[in-house]
């Protein structure tokens, strides 16, 4: 009898397994191990898919409460990092840095089984679950991806309501990428008001910023905008520091989401500043370097930002779903699409981009948060019928106002000044994404109150 070695062990097991081939062999450097299945029932289930489209609140959450024992998680969005909004505007300034408030998607803990895509969603059969995405980069390669259960999160769009000019003349506050080009933009404005030969007026008019939209994003970015002027451009920039101008332009009244009594107190800061302009009224043409508006008045100016409304991405505009009257997906109380031909849950949306029928609510980071981490929870159910529908409790709403003051709108509190300051801080501090942000933005803010801010441009 001949000697067993590996070489003729490996040789009965691959003879074993083309005879019976159910049987799974894997074989290394120093051992052979295989298992035969008995029977059809123990072989192991194939997890389902799940594809998730866009890395904001909505989705980010989802990932993050998801239980990943059921599904094997796809991630499909044309950013590789979830972007803590809240503290956007103060980037736009230097008050934070860019990387401070991002969060890499491939920190959510990815398996070797789980795929991110950097990729634009493009198309969506709802019937077939297939979703057609194209990738962010030069090549723009299209392919095709199939779910057995989607999450569309892909959030909205800045609206501008058809104003001329404004997409090519105004910038927008929605990405890091946005307040990078208006941080540059300030920056540059600021040193080319000081090249000799400039008449006054020119002067005047490059160091002229204008904001469209009285809402939390308009009022913080603004917040931030005369935090720097006071502290950085006084010390920096003398020359420029008296000839800079604020104007703030809303439609009806900043805030209107605040209670009324916190709106009136944020107005009545606002008003104290020097060189900060409240205006009440429409603006109809964004030039280059003016702002028309409905009253007539043409202002100049030298940056132009836009944060007023919503609209749909293209791939929302596209699907042929019923939606509501702005374009957005309608869902029902377990936030699953009306559309969905799976009556057990195939398709859901959550966020912006999406409208809860029966009770609708407002378009906020918290709402989307919310939605998301229900949602994780619900794909743990093969059918969502019986399960418990959404259910959302307001915890209030924060606002900066500048100089150390604010406005919170809580449920049994109305807080305002300096207190209210120090809430803002501590409670978006407790809500960023991971420990290595919570120690960052608070490097941050300590220096910037030492160091002041960075007026490099990049």
């Amino acid at each position: 009898m001949k000697k067993a070695t590996p070489s003729s062990i490996f040789t009965f097991c691959r003879n074993f397994q083309t005879q019976h081939p159910r049987l799974p062999l894997t074989t290394s450097p120093k051992y052979v191990s295989y298992r035969y299945f008995s029977s059809a029932s123990d072989t192991p289930e194939r997890k389902k898919r799940l594809v998730i489209l866009g890395t904001g609140w909505g989705a980010y959450s989802t990932l993050k409460s998801l239980n990943r024992k059921f599904y094997d998680v796809t991630v499909i969005s044309p950013r590789n990092h979830f972007l803590f909004t809240p503290l956007l505007a103060s980037t736009t300034v230097g008050t934070l840095e860019f990387r401070s408030i991002i969060d890499p998607v491939r920190n959510a803990g990815f398996g070797p089984r789980d795929d991110f895509f950097l990729s634009y969603a493009t198309e969506v059969d709802l019937q077939n679950r297939t979703v057609v995405m194209r990738s962010n980069d030069e090549a723009k390669m299209v392919s095709t991806i199939n779910y057995d259960r989607l999450v569309i999160a892909v959030g909205a769009l800045t609206n501008t309501f058809n104003v001329p000019g404004a997409d090519k003349h105004a910038y927008f506050l929605k990405e890091i990428q946005d307040a990078r080009a208006i941080r540059n933009k300030i920056l540059s404005n600021f040193e080319s008001a000081l090249q000799p030969g400039l008449t006054d007026a020119e002067r005047s008019r490059l160091l002229h910023i204008v904001i469209v939209g009285g809402g939390p994003t308009g009022v913080e970015f603004g917040a931030e905008v005369h935090d720097f002027v006071r502290t950085d451009v006084a010390r920096l920039y003398r020359k420029d520091a008296d000839l800079v101008q604020v104007t703030l332009v809303e439609a009806q009244h900043i805030l209107q989401s605040f209670d009324q009594r916190l709106q009136n107190y944020a107005e009545k800061k606002i008003k104290e500043r020097t060189n900060f302009h409240l205006l009440q009224d429409v603006v109809v043409e964004v030039g280059e370097t003016f702002v028309r508006l409905k009253s007539g008045t043409i202002i100049p100016s030298g940056l132009t930002v836009w944060s007023t409304g919503l609209a749909p991405r293209d791939m929302i505009r596209a699907m042929d779903v019923p939606k509501n009257k702005q374009g957005q997906l309608l869902v029902n109380q377990h936030l699953q699409l009306l559309a969905d031909p799976y009556p057990e849950g195939s398709a859901f949306s959550i966020g912006d981009c999406s409208y809860l029928k029966d009770s609708p609510l407002p378009c906020t980071a918290q709402v989307a948060e919310r939605e998301g981490r229900y949602l994780g929870k619900l794909m743990a159910a093969d059918d969502i019928r019986s399960e418990a529908p959404f259910t959302f409790h307001n915890m209030g709403m924060l606002a900066y106002l500048g100089d150390y003051t604010g406005v919170s709108d809580l449920q049994k509190f109305k807080i305002q000044g300096i207190t209210s300051w120090l809430l803002w801080r501590s409670a978006y501090l407790t809500r960023l994404g991971s420990l290595r942000l919570r120690l960052q933005v608070p490097f941050d803010w300590f220096k910037t109150l030492v160091f002041g801010r960075d007026t490099s441009k990049l």
